[in-house]
């Protein structure tokens, strides 16, 4: 049997390292111990960081059999909730997830196509003045006003005043509780149970417990207007929630109002956050690399006018573009860790009851003999293989893989083709833009900013 072998400093100091300099611990550290790699964090069992694709398939192909993984998420428990998709296991995990999976089906995905880009034409046109904008601040505005709408059927222009005000607020509200986790320390309040203090409105973790709580009030009042709803008008409803509330399970029982409200603030969350940054950075790297923009507007350039948006899906070097994106900076540096129920043998290895196993999405990607270079921005690696679904892993694995993944990638490319193919896009300047924690994710730096230009050509991708 091998030895474990991980950095040996204090588990506070380790969790410091982590949290303030996430790329620096893990690059240094492989560098040290290779790629299994014992971290050793306070307040956590033993945390095992892996970065090799065999392992990999042993942890995503062994989900059901040797691992928990809800009891491994609690530190997202305080913003998604008990009864979230992500903190169950077994068999309510299961049936959660036959609920939550016809709402994501690829072909529901069509109905979203002229709001994703209907949105994004209207975000970059707002910012048609000249000035230098917040690249990420943008791309979360569009994918927040997305989510809303494809999750609540919620919008700026509904006909509703109840539910346009509870638009407004949500949108407000959720933007408040992220931006205020964003930080690394103020991110340290999941990490670390003991700062968890309700000191009332001016300290942070008060504002989140009281800003948590308003948006309760949103969630619940929409599902509970809903009941209400004539069905002449539900029956014509597309949006996640109603379809949530229609679904039943095998016994032929709904989902509960908590449940409800626990996912739907998942997908709220999930859903918007990630997208954003990992849009943000797509348009960094685009503009960065002549290269990579030509060929990107010339395969655009190639579908015509109004083109349907399965075949903007479908494009070869705009998915590469993306999967490179999402290579180089995944915006989950891990997956959700698998909690070892009993000790187990795996690669030489024992891992004794209670440990968490974390393939690591950032040492994986970057391993040299998978990508060659791979601090290069280079998309054409993924045209000239194919790589497997333990080599390249954005969305995770196994059991645990992502469900909104297809609408994330969706929404992802209908973005770029709609602003590249309408607008003329440059940096605001040239200083580096380095990738930093925000939350529990990876985000690029503040300091990215674009200028709009103008208008490129008339047509638009409208994706009808």
């Amino acid at each position: 049997m091998k030895l474990l072998d991980g950095p040996k400093t204090l588990p506070l100091v380790q969790m410091y390292n982590w949290i303030v300099d996430p790329l620096s611990y893990m690059e240094t550290n492989a560098q040290r111990y290779g790629d299994v790699i014992k971290a050793q964090f306070v307040n956590f069992p033993p945390f095992i960081l892996i970065a090799n694709p065999q392992m990999v398939q042993e942890v995503f192909s062994n989900d059901n059999k040797l691992f928990d993984c809800g009891k491994g998420n609690g530190i997202l428990k305080p913003i998604l909730g008990e009864h979230s998709l992500i903190m169950q296991d077994g068999d309510r995990h299961q049936r959660q997830k036959r609920l939550l999976i016809p709402p994501f089906h690829g072909d529901r995905m069509k109905a979203y196509g002229q709001l994703i880009c209907q949105t994004a034409t209207d975000a970059i046109t707002q910012n048609m003045n000249g000035e230098a904008f917040s690249v990420r601040s943008t791309m979360q505005e569009i994918s927040l006003r997305v989510i809303l709408e494809a999750v609540f059927g919620l919008s700026e222009n509904s006909e509703n005043p109840e539910q346009k005000l509870r638009y407004r607020n949500l949108k407000q509200l959720l933007s408040l509780v992220l931006e205020g986790l964003s930080a690394p320390w103020r991110v340290s309040f999941l990490f670390l149970p003991i700062l968890q203090k309700d000191l009332g409105n001016w300290s942070p973790w008060g504002q989140f417990l009281d800003r948590s709580r308003q948006i309760d009030k949103l969630i619940y009042a929409e599902i509970e207007s809903r009941r209400h709803e004539p069905a002449s008008i539900s029956q014509d409803r597309t949006d996640i929630l109603s379809l949530l509330m229609a679904a039943r399970d095998e016994a032929g029982e709904p989902m509960s109002d908590a449940e409800l409200r626990d996912d739907l603030m998942t997908l709220l969350v999930a859903g918007h956050e990630t997208t954003a940054s990992a849009l943000a950075w797509a348009f960094y790297w685009v503009h960065s690399q002549p290269q990579v923009f030509d060929r990107l507007i010339e395969e655009l350039d190639g579908v015509g006018a109004d083109p349907d948006p399965n075949i903007v899906y479908q494009l070869p070097y705009l998915t590469a573009v993306c999967n490179e994106t999402l290579r180089i900076y995944p915006v989950g540096m891990l997956t959700f860790p698998r909690v070892v129920r009993s000790t187990i043998k795996m690669m030489d290895y024992e891992f004794e009851q209670g440990t968490y196993l974390a393939p690591c999405i950032y040492l994986l990607h970057h391993r040299e003999d998978l990508y060659p270079n791979p601090k290069t921005f280079r998309p054409e690696r993924f045209l000239e293989r194919q790589f497997t679904p333990y080599e390249f892993i954005p969305f995770g694995g196994g059991s645990r893989r992502c469900l909104g993944m297809v609408f994330a990638l969706f929404e992802m490319k209908l973005v770029l083709a709609t602003v590249l193919t309408q607008f003329k896009l440059t940096f605001a300047d040239r200083s580096p833009v380095k990738p930093a924690r925000r939350g529990v994710t990876l985000a690029p730096s503040s300091n990215l900013r674009m200028v709009v230009q103008g208008i490129r050509q008339p047509r638009s991708l409208s994706c009808k």
